[in-house]
């Protein structure tokens, strides 16, 4: 399993047309082979801005890897700059190999 996420400094006049833009946007997460789930988070609030990160699980780093080549991919993100400036510096990819996962029952694999 790999874990794929983004972090967003988002200027604080511009949370709610942010939440909008990814509410709205077109996802084509969901017809990529490996994708599992898809998330996006609000963190904790800052002097001069709100942080967020998008949050994706993926069934391997392949799978994601694939997905970024894809035309979904390109598709998905058309038009990713062209909203008023949102963020203060760019977004930071962070991607992780999952090593533990523990269930609801306990069961760790």
């Amino acid at each position: 399993m790999f874990i794929a996420m983004n972090r967003f400094k988002v200027v604080k006049d511009g949370l709610e047309e942010f939440e909008t833009l990814w509410r709205n946007r077109q996802s084509n997460l969901h017809t990529v082979p490996g994708f599992q789930e898809f998330h996006l988070l609000k963190g904790p609030e800052r002097e001069d801005h709100q942080l967020y990160s998008s949050h994706t699980v993926w069934a391997s780093r392949e799978a994601f890897e694939d997905w970024t080549r894809s035309e979904a991919f390109r598709a998905s993100h058309r038009g990713a700059g062209g909203t008023r400036p949102l963020y203060l510096g760019h977004p930071e990819f962070e991607g992780f190999e999952v090593i533990q996962t523990v269930d609801r029952e306990g069961r760790a694999s």
